[in-house]
């Protein structure tokens, strides 16, 4: 039982870290951009599609308007 609640634990601790709060922002702004361009199309373009894309579109600006609101 107590590795249970080690392992509970921890998960709780990368849950609260500010790098995995920053992991699942990213992970929503990529999947809102791939619902919208998804949409544009007509069709899914798929995650990977979708991640390159927004990277190379968004991120700098993204992550510069976070940078300056925390």
């Amino acid at each position: 039982m107590s590795s249970n609640t080690d392992s509970t634990n921890g998960n709780e601790l990368v849950k609260n870290s500010s790098l995995y709060r920053e992991f699942q922002a990213e992970r929503e702004e990529i999947l809102r951009h791939k619902w919208i361009e998804s949409e544009k199309v007509g069709h899914d373009i798929g995650f990977e599609r979708a991640l390159t894309d927004w990277i190379m579109k968004h991120r700098s600006k993204w992550r510069k308007t976070r940078q300056s609101s925390h």
